[in-house]
């Protein structure tokens, strides 16, 4: 190999690093059977939760994997793999596994907030609500004695009248 591709190589792995570091979770899919078509409506509701697919050579993810310190299993870097990017930890999981009820794809693993998991615990991910969900049904819960006390006081008060 020359160095000029020797370089080029290089330099992608460090930007698939640089994504998986930044990104909540990174999520490896095996998309082999789906038509350009079933792919781009992929792409398009990944998009819609601020995630990125990039179809990604298996030698440069397993390289970038261990350059960022994850532990990925060599196994689920076999065959065509695509890259899902995700700014939060359950947005990819969840788009993925919706997507494979109705089409061939196979999600094989992923690294979740510097974690390395198997898909078992990646579709365990995709039922659990997003963050901004867990951060209402938490404040639901902290409001439920503030309101259970104010709706009290309003039906004494109302009771006395």
């Amino acid at each position: 190999m020359n160095e000029a591709t020797i370089a080029k190589k290089q330099e992608q792995v460090e930007l698939v690093t640089e994504k998986m570091t930044n990104a909540g979770s990174t999520v490896f899919v095996d998309y082999l059977g789906l038509t350009v078509a079933e792919v781009t409506e992929l792409r398009i509701k990944l998009r819609a939760e601020n995630c990125e697919m990039k179809v990604i050579k298996n030698n440069i993810l397993r390289r970038a994997a261990e350059k960022a310190g994850y532990e990925v299993d060599a196994q689920s870097l076999v065959g065509p793999s695509a890259a899902v990017f995700s700014q939060d930890e359950v947005g990819a999981s969840k788009v993925l596994f919706g997507f494979a009820k109705d089409h061939k794809i196979t999600v094989k693993s992923g690294v979740v907030s510097g974690v390395a998991t198997d898909a078992k615990q990646l579709e365990q991910l995709s039922k659990l609500p997003n963050k901004l969900g867990m951060v209402s049904m938490l404040l639901s819960v902290m409001q439920a004695p503030i309101r259970g006390l104010a709706c009290a006081i309003k039906a004494v008060s109302e009771k006395e009248e």
